[in-house]
């Protein structure tokens, strides 16, 4: 007798770089007995056209960021009442409450919402997403059946914020390690790309411009290890959205800190594990986390980390990497220094190794599509 098949409808805000979004598509393509339909609240970024590719349909209601319009909202009911599915799947503070509010109105109980966000220094997130989550605290317990956490962490945080604790699921991300892997043909083009010899010491951070990703720090750390001659003529790639000249406030920090000549700004990236391969280190600089997928990717493809002790990310690296504290720009310059010192004396692919075996043992794609199956079959009922 085959399993029943089932129809998951995944609301995200958007499809552009990020954790959240190459987490849905991870499941979303996973050869699994499930139907997936994504609705996008605003465009289809860079990975909407890979998830149409892979056969999965995609939904762009174009509402501006950080709003909601009526006639998107109606329209977002409008596609779930249509497409029937056995579950909603959310993802992120404005897609929890929208789409699980519109899966309501549309006759669907069986809603996950998707917390993304660690929960900490939400003070300097937007207005709009303190006042979501507020509300998504309020409605923890009427609207989703399952609150889907990345990260224990962040389950505890958002629990203390008012989060229904009996709705929380903790699911780490899972990684294809076949697409993470050490890759020498894409490191050496990734270089070359870069204007970089394949002996230069390099680190890089992945992440978009955003206050919790706290380059600042970062940049402070390289500037703390220029100037006392403790940088080894490294260089620095900053990849992800925001990472570009034109960015006046970040090209503005460069300046201050004299920067200029060690910095590569590549702007985002739909080839996450080229760019990996590309680095002798990759630097968590975050003041605040959830579960960092870019740490784990980082490790998959055989590089050296070091983090901040932010959101699960020291948990992520466990005894293989470096972790020192957030927001202390001296304390990352000795990490990375520590770290590039092991990279040389080791060589980048035996400094790596332990993390990669790590990741293998800890955060296995199949592992956690299987969890969300489990989620989905139990809020909605559909057995296997």
């Amino acid at each position: 007798m085959s399993t029943p098949a089932l129809r998951i409808l995944h609301v995200i805000t958007g499809l552009g770089q990020g954790g959240a979004e190459s987490v849905l598509l991870r499941l979303a393509t996973y050869p699994e007995p499930a139907e997936h339909i994504v609705v996008s609240l605003t465009d289809e970024g860079i990975y909407g056209e890979r998830l149409r590719a892979a056969g999965v349909t995609v939904h762009a209601l174009g509402m501006k960021r950080g709003r909601v319009s009526l006639g998107g909202f109606l329209a977002l009911r409008r596609l779930i009442a249509s497409s029937r599915p056995d579950a909603v799947q959310t993802w992120m503070y404005h897609a929890d409450l929208i789409g699980g509010l519109a899966a309501r109105l549309a006759g669907v109980r069986a809603i996950a919402w998707g917390i993304r966000n660690s929960g900490a220094h939400l003070e300097r997130s937007s207005r709009s997403a303190r006042l979501v989550l507020r509300a998504c605290a309020l409605l923890s317990g009427s609207v989703p059946r399952a609150i889907v956490c990345a990260a224990q962490n962040a389950a505890e945080r958002h629990a203390e914020k008012g989060y229904r604790r009996d709705r929380m699921v903790v699911i780490s991300n899972g990684y294809d390690l076949s697409r993470y892997a050490p890759d020498a043909q894409a490191r050496a083009r990734v270089r070359a790309q870069w204007g970089l010899s394949e002996d230069a010491p390099v680190i890089g951070c992945v992440a978009r411009w955003d206050p919790l990703k706290d380059h600042a720090n970062l940049l402070r750390a390289v500037a703390a290890l220029v100037r006392d001659g403790r940088d080894g003529g490294l260089r620095c790639v900053l990849v992800g959205r925001g990472m570009t000249p034109d960015n006046a406030e970040l090209a503005a920090l460069i300046d201050k800190l004299d920067l200029r000549e060690r910095l590569i700004l590549a702007g985002p990236s739909d080839d996450v594990p080229a760019v990996m391969n590309g680095l002798d280190l990759h630097v968590l600089s975050s003041c605040a986390e959830g579960f960092p997928n870019v740490v784990a990717e980082a490790m998959a493809c055989g590089v050296y980390c070091v983090v901040t002790d932010v959101g699960d990310a020291a948990y992520i690296v466990g005894d293989t990497g470096i972790v020192v504290p957030p927001e202390q720009a001296e304390a990352l310059a000795r990490g990375i220094e520590t770290a590039l010192c092991d990279v040389a004396a080791r060589g980048s692919g035996r400094a790596g190794e332990a993390g990669r075996a790590r990741v293998l043992e800890n955060f296995d794609l199949a592992r956690m599509v299987q969890r969300y199956l489990a989620v989905w079959r139990r809020i909605s009922g559909v057995q296997a």
